[in-house]
């Protein structure tokens, strides 16, 4: 029963944090600083780097009157309202053996306990006995009773977080520590706190090396441990003195695993309760009292209280410390903000008509105190309502009186601690994880929550039919008190709560009609619906549809708790009846089936390819998550091992099949919802155990090992390493995890590597998804790098002349990414040569600066040779280049130009060369001519050259073949010219520019007879319609048609003759009306995207640390006598320093440009160890940032033109074209930073040239 209650505690205790009313949290805030001499000994560093400046004080006078107000409660049984609340076990195994020790071995009685993943309890002769928390049994005997002689009784024990050590105060002042693990005793500590005084209390935090103790003096002492040259030491430090007030009660913030990345445990807070206030200290990073907190008029005999709990509250987590002595409960909300510093509230107090000796939290929501006569109390704290009284006399509560009274020093304490010392219980009762133990004389007895249904049946077995009625129902509605156990989602909870109302009504249904609560009456309506009206409806065929169709919606909403059997089974065959298997998934997934047969429900959902519902059977039906994944790796796994081609099918298989692995590796459910937290560990160790599995269950002799993972791989590699990375990023320091990762990635190698089956593509994905992860700050990956070396010689192979593109383009993909720190430079370099990989080589000659030998790139790549005199051009042109770097290339490019003497007249500028045309037409240079005449302007002379270019062509008598091939060649030029021309041409003058090309494609065919002209005709009304094609951007298609039609090929024809050309008009146009439309939605959303995050950081606003300037240390706020205003004015920066103008003019840390200061924070540049003026601008670190952005978001909008551009039926490179893009964005960035920060940031590209780019490579491609 413990060890059940306890799985219950873990599994809810974190998911109800979301039900605090954020209403009570609505308090304004308070801040006065305290004085912090009166309090510690230590005075605050003052060149600490972590300062707040405004921490909070409450104290009665300052705490706004709303957020003081408080509830009274009477003291009485809830009765049946709430049922019993409290589950009371008595852990009869541990009061045995402490009865046992005491007789036999002289044990002693017990005097305090503790709990962890153990249960420790001190006894009064000086033992420390540790038990098994699940079996009970007795496990370590720590101490002898000689020991117990010389340092007195146990007063106080602590477990550390780990539960691997155990500290042990005893009333004679003496402190042990002790290794839970062999019970070795590690340190024993009889000078960290004066002599002659007991220990109260003393605790670890949530530092593995920093614990704090109370004496009876009232002081609180830190305790630091260390271990130096194999030697364990303990220094200790004061942290309250009781000379300035007794402290009999200390309490350190505990954060659970969940909550150990909170940014308040940093702070190790520790709260302190004396005789007469509160105080709330952080003890690191250093020594900081952060609250201190008066009682007012209390009675001196009561005990002051403690106890912390995380919160939510307004979508966060944070501590709450409740506190009271005497008859008041007080909390305040503690919380960080965004600055670092830290708020403590003051939230609505509770009263009620007793005095407590004992306060704990057994959830968020849920107090449980002990009153002086030794009653618990269960308060629910947001409603203030007490629900449940329980009597606790029989326990016989262990009292800690005398160590509060020293008497085992001669007691030696003040009469005030002496007095509260009377009913104090501190070491007596501890709570872990939702349990609270109370240790008496003879016994312990261990208190816990009752889950929902516990707390339903305990009514029931008393025959309580109605008030189990009205508890089911609060459930229901979500108005319940300390609810454990049930769902928080509305419908979830409803649906549960609704099967249990039904079993209620069941067991008593005549007495619940007649006497359960109005709303009870709609659960019984459910079951005479379905129940009674059903059965007679089945009669009519056709009534019996409609009720069944009618229950699709609600069953997709959610709003039906429960079918029957019969009504489930029903459902399913009616809806497979009519062919609605749609249907059948969507209800599925949203049903109860388990009274369904589930072999027959699988078997269905199968045969109708059902995935989606097939998995939810098997997960929530069987708890089984491997069947799924294996019937559809035995259906996609034949093929792709024999090498056939997918059907439609099997992708769909493969694609749910990735899915489904991705979501269970998440721990959450397919197709929704979310694993339950107790399966995720399983059900991930499932997966992966699966997946790395040597051999399918049925496999044959002939099988390779790992067939999961290869059949992954084969169906898509890509996919399957994306799944991998997402799930290798929630391993942190999960042990067992981090080893599955490892042997996945061992398995991956040895799968893929020097396997002729994968391509290089695949291979490479590997490698990249590799560097990716051995890139990562906290990688734990180990991988050989001579499998680098080796993918490398695999990918540059000289030898292979397949796939040469696809093959470069993987491995400037793995550089890109970081991979290229795995690999020798020079190595890679040579191969990249020797594999013509000139992209490669452009690459790393770019690392390097070597932009000369990149020239020699450019002229050895065939597809990027026509871009070299722009590359020249650019970084000759362009700042951000040395002289050197420059005229290293113009070298280069001055070796590569050989030309005659005709063509240096060509070099020479455009003011010293008259006559140049005359020149080039004597020699019939036809493409430089036309190209003289484009730049004087005359586009009519460029294009009749390059026209009767094309005419000479056709006269020649060379075979058809070569022809053909040089006439393309020209038109291609031609065609080049007039869509450059054609802006900015009116209609009329396009016309005259196009009609006399198109003729020319036309007219050679009126010439064409005879079947052995085909060929020619063909390949002639194709170059027509890349004509027709290009003009169609600047032509109104009527009068292209109207000019095709009155030629004799295409006007004397029938209409199909003209039909391809007229529908490949249409196709252009279509084309570019969804290349404009989609490029246009992106840039607007990118646009959106880019102000909406501008404008919310230049609306942040900013918190100076300190309230003074960190140049001269005086106040902001200072008045100078001097009349120059300046003096009056002040700089804040982003980090939080503040300066006088003045000062920072004093430092020299402005640099003057264009009239205006460029001002930079003082202090943070002289920390880095140089002048600001020596140092990158923040400009230029933004301009930094925008371009990195901008490459990325290139690259995407790139990929996505081209993925658009394929799926409309023209192919294009989308990977290439957005790496072109995002390499010239590079360049020029490079460029422009070297030129200088203004013109940088002024150059940075808008949207619309982004857009640019990607459209030229477009239309290049």
């Amino acid at each position: 029963g413990n060890r059940g209650g306890k799985t219950e505690i873990d599994c809810f205790s974190f998911c109800l944090y979301g039900f605090i009313d954020d209403k009570e949290f609505d308090i304004p805030q308070v801040d006065t600083p305290p004085t912090l001499e009166s309090i510690l000994n230590e005075p605050e560093d003052e060149d600490e780097p972590f300062i707040l400046e405004d921490t909070c004080i409450l104290n009665t006078e300052n705490i706004d009157a709303h957020s003081c107000e408080t509830s009274s409660l009477a003291s009485s049984d809830s009765g049946d309202l709430h049922g019993s609340v409290l589950r009371r076990n008595v852990l009869k195994g541990i009061s045995a053996q402490m009865v046992s020790a005491a007789d036999k071995v002289d044990a002693g009685l017990p005097t305090a306990i503790t709990v962890s993943n153990v249960i420790a309890v001190g006894t009064s002769h000086g033992l420390a006995l540790v038990f098994g928390k699940h079996n009970q049994a007795l496990r370590l005997c720590l101490g002898t009773t000689a020991t117990g002689a010389e340092y007195g009784a146990v007063s106080a024990l602590s477990i550390n977080h780990d539960c691997t050590r155990l500290l042990c105060g005893f009333a004679k002042g003496q402190i042990t520590m002790w290794d839970l693990a062999n019970g070795k005793l590690l340190r024993t500590m009889t000078d960290a706190h004066p002599p002659g005084t007991a220990i109260l209390h003393v605790k670890f935090t949530d530092h593995p090396a920093l614990a704090v103790c109370n004496d009876s003096g009232g002081s609180v002492f830190e305790l630091s441990f260390r271990r130096v040259m194999g030697m364990r030491t303990c220094e200790s430090r004061c942290l309250f003195s009781g000379s300035k007030g007794e402290v009999c009660c200390v309490e350190p913030l505990h954060a659970g695993p969940e909550l150990k990345d909170h940014p308040i445990t940093h702070y190790s807070l520790l709260a302190m309760a004396s005789l007469t206030k509160i105080l709330l200290i952080g003890l690191k990073p250093s020594l900081k009292v952060w609250m201190t907190f008066p009682y007012g008029k209390t009675d001196p005999a009561s005990v002051p209280l403690l106890a912390w709990q995380f919160v939510a509250a307004q979508k966060t987590i944070n501590p709450v410390l409740a506190f009271c002595r005497g008859n008041t409960i007080h909390f305040l909300l503690v919380k960080k903000d965004e600055s670092g510093t830290i708020h403590v509230i003051k939230q609505r107090q509770l009263q009620l008509n007793c005095d407590f000796i004992s306060l704990s939290w057994i959830n968020p929501h849920t107090l449980v105190l002990m009153d002086s006569t030794e009653k618990l109390r269960v308060v629910d704290r947001p409603s203030q309502e007490e629900l449940e009284t329980v009597d606790m006399a029989e326990l016989q509560l262990v009292y800690n009186s005398s160590h509060f009274k020293s008497l085992a020093t001669g007691g030696n304490v003040s009469q005030a601690l002496a007095l509260v010392g009377e009913k104090t219980c501190y070491q007596s009762v501890c709570s872990y994880a939702g349990q609270i133990m109370y240790l008496g004389t003879e016994s312990v007895h261990i208190m816990t929550l009752r889950n929902w249904r516990e707390r339903v049946d305990h009514l029931l077995k008393q025959e309580k039919f109605m008030e189990a009625l009205s508890l089911a129902w609060s459930f229901q509605e979500g108005t319940a008190k300390a609810v454990l156990g049930l769902f928080a989602e509305p419908a979830k909870r409803k649906g549960v709560v609704a099967e249990k109302m039904v079993e209620i009504l069941l067991q008593y249904v005549d007495r619940s009609l007649k006497k359960c609560p109005e709303q009870g009456k709609i659960q019984v309506m459910e079951d005479l619906l379905f129940n009674q009206i059903y059965p007679r409806l089945v009669e009519n065929s056709v009534a019996r549809g409609v009720f069944l169709e009618s229950l699709e919606p609600y069953i997709l909403s959610e709003r039906i708790g429960c079918l029957t059997a019969p009504v489930m089974r029903d459902l399913l065959s009616y809806f497979q009846e009519n062919g609605m298997m749609d249907s059948v998934e969507g209800c599925l997934v949203h049903m109860d089936i388990t009274n369904l047969d589930i072999q027959q429900v699988v078997q269905m959902c199968w045969d109708n390819q059902l995935y989606d519902a097939m998995i939810y059977v098997f997960n929530s039906g069987m708890n089984d998550y491997i069947s799924p994944m294996e019937k559809l790796f035995q259906a996609i796994g034949p093929p792709l091992r024999e090498g056939k081609p997918l059907t439609d099918e099997h992708v769909v298989m493969g694609n749910k099949l990735l899915v489904y692995i991705s979501c269970c590796l998440a721990g959450r459910a397919y197709p929704l919802g979310d694993i339950p937290e107790d399966l995720v560990p399983q059900v991930k160790n499932q997966v992966f155990e699966f997946l790395i599995r040597l051999h399918s269950v049925e496999a044959a002799q002939e099988e390779e090992v790992y067939p999961y993972i290869r059949t992954l791989l084969h169906f898509d590699t890509r996919e399957f390493l994306n799944v991998l990375a997402l799930t290798f990023e929630d391993f942190k320091n999960d042990k067992q995890a981090l080893e599955y990762q490892q042997r996945i990635v061992d398995i991956l190698l040895k799968v893929m590597v020097d396997n002729s089956d994968f391509t290089p593509s695949q291979v490479g994905c590997l490698f990249t998804f590799l560097a990716r992860q051995l890139a990562k700050p906290d990688n734990t990956l180990f991988v050989n790098r001579k499998l680098f070396d080796q993918v490398l010689e695999f990918l540059c192979s000289p030898d292979d002349d397949s796939r040469h593109t696809e093959r470069q383009q993987v491995l400037l993909e793995l550089l890109q990414v970081g991979g290229v720190v795995q690999f020798d430079e020079g190595h890679l370099l040579d191969l990249a040569e020797k594999a013509e990989f000139y992209q490669i080589c452009e690459f790393m000659y770019d690392r390097k600066h070597l932009y000369d030998k990149i020239v020699d790139c450019y002229l050895k790549d065939p597809l990027r040779k026509e871009e070299l005199f722009n590359y020249i051009h650019n970084i000759l042109s362009m700042p951000g280049y040395s002289s050197e770097e420059k005229q290293l290339v113009w070298v280069k490019a001055l070796q590569h130009i050989k030309v005659s003497q005709k063509r240096l007249h060509m070099l020479c500028p455009l003011e010293h060369t008259p006559g140049r045309e005359k020149i080039t037409e004597k020699h019939k240079l036809h493409e430089a001519t036309a190209y003289l005449l484009e730049k004087k302007g005359d586009v009519q002379g460029a294009f009749e050259v390059l026209l009767q270019r094309i005419l000479l062509q056709e006269e020649t008598g060379d075979e058809v073949a070569s022809l053909l091939q040089r006439v393309e060649e020209a038109l291609h030029d031609i065609i080049a010219l007039c869509q450059r021309s054609s802006h900015g041409l009116n209609q009329q003058q396009r016309e005259a520019l196009w009609f006399p090309l198109l003729e020319a494609m036309m007219s050679p065919q009126k010439l064409l007879k005879g079947a052995d002209t085909k060929h020619t005709s063909e390949a002639l009304k194709d170059l027509t319609m890349k004509v027709l094609n290009s003009m169609s951007s600047f032509i109104a298609p009527p009068a292209i048609i109207q000019r095709i039609l009155k030629d004799p090929v295409y006007g004397k024809g029938k209409l199909a003759e003209i039909q391809g050309l007229i529908l490949g008009m249409l196709e252009t146009f279509n084309y570019e009306q969804t290349l404009l439309e989609t490029t246009t939605n992106l840039l607007n959303s990118d646009l959106h995207w880019s102000l909406s995050h501008l404008r919310k950081a230049v609306s942040r606003g900013l918190h100076p640390r300190q309230d003074h300037c960190n140049i001269c240390l005086q106040q902001y706020k200072r008045r100078q006598e001097s009349e120059d205003i300046i003096l009056n004015y002040c700089f804040m920066y982003s980090c939080g320093h503040l300066y006088h103008c003045q000062c920072l003019q004093r430092k020299e840390v402005g640099v003057l440009s264009e009239r205006q200061y460029s001002w930079s924070c003082y202090k943070c540049t002289s920390n880095q160890g140089s002048r600001p003026a020596d140092r990158p601008s923040t400009e230029s670190s933004r301009s930094h940032s925008y371009y990195y952005m901008l490459t990325a978001r290139v690259y995407v909008l790139s990929t996505l033109i081209g993925s658009l551009l394929w799926a409309s039926g023209v192919y294009v490179n989308g990977m290439q074209m957005a790496f072109s893009a995002c390499t010239c964005i590079s360049r020029n960035h490079r460029r422009l930073m070297a030129a200088g920060t203004k013109e940088s940031h002024a150059s940075i590209p808008n949207h619309e040239g982004v857009a640019t780019v990607i459209l030229l490579e477009v239309k290049k491609k």
